[in-house]
């Protein structure tokens, strides 16, 4: 069953220049059959959004900005959002914004049962992200596709792309992934890769093998000595499950059969 999805834009908080690369992103998740993006049209700024949404087929909303400093167009999106939401047209929200204001929208469409799939820069505060399902960064989205185009003919699906545009992995994020390993593993520290990678997101929603250069969790994984990879063959033999186990633990097993001989 096609999951639908309602796309609401946040038109004064969100650089025009990603919309291609986000709305490829989101067909990912499901079918966006709501796509509107909120702001004050009157105003220069979001001029250069106006061709994109013809392209995207992509409902502009006018809010007028009734005082100064403060954002009508939060409002205009909250409200609307929960016009949606009690319509129950869609099964979730594709929330995209860096503001905080929206942290409280996000934590009450999932109490109703929504998925929501929060993007924004990476500028986002903290409080939104965690309270999406998921939240995946633009930036991330624009440089994939950049690298994407430039080498067409040597990227695969699990090759590496330049260090220096991505963030390191650095010893929080690997205890990180450890711990989550542990957490689904088995008597023997085996877990199933699908497993951790669920529970990755739903500890960290902004988690995301991109952000660190990778198109994939394995070929992630695989880049850390800490860790080590075993295939596993169905019991039809078709396809190959992936397992993901700390190699710390391999030592203190052989380290126990030692002991007991």
């Amino acid at each position: 069953m096609d999951i639908k999805l309602a796309v609401l834009i946040d038109g004064d908080n969100i650089p025009s220049a990603y919309v291609k690369e986000m709305m490829e992103e989101i067909a990912k998740y499901g079918n966006p059959t709501i796509k509107r993006i909120y702001g004050d049209w009157t105003k220069p700024h979001l001029s250069k959004w106006k061709n994109m949404l013809l392209e995207n087929a992509i409902t502009p909303i006018q809010q007028y900005g009734y005082t100064t400093g403060k954002n009508a167009t939060d409002s205009a999106m909250i409200i609307d959002a929960m016009d949606i939401l009690y319509s129950e047209k869609v099964d979730g929200f594709c929330l995209v914004s860096s503001d905080s204001d929206f942290t409280r929208l996000a934590t009450r469409l999932r109490e109703a049962g929504m998925k929501v799939y929060g993007l924004g820069e990476k500028k986002t505060p903290n409080p939104f992200i965690v309270a999406c399902d998921k939240f995946i960064y633009i930036e991330i989205l624009k440089q994939e596709n950049e690298d994407n185009e430039d080498n067409e003919q040597e990227t695969t699906t699990t090759a590496r792309v330049p260090k220096n545009k991505y963030d390191t992995i650095t010893q929080k994020e690997i205890r990180f992934i450890a711990s989550t390993i542990d957490d689904v593993a088995d008597d023997d520290g085996w877990a199933f890769l699908g497993d951790v990678g669920g529970l990755l997101q739903k500890k960290q929603p902004n988690f995301d093998s991109r952000n660190y250069g990778f198109q994939k969790l394995t070929p992630l994984i695989k880049s850390i000595p800490a860790f080590e990879i075993e295939r596993r063959d169905t019991a039809n033999g078709r396809l190959k499950l992936i397992y993901v186990r700390i190699k710390e633990v391999k030592v203190a097993i052989k380290s126990k059969k030692k002991t007991s001989m």
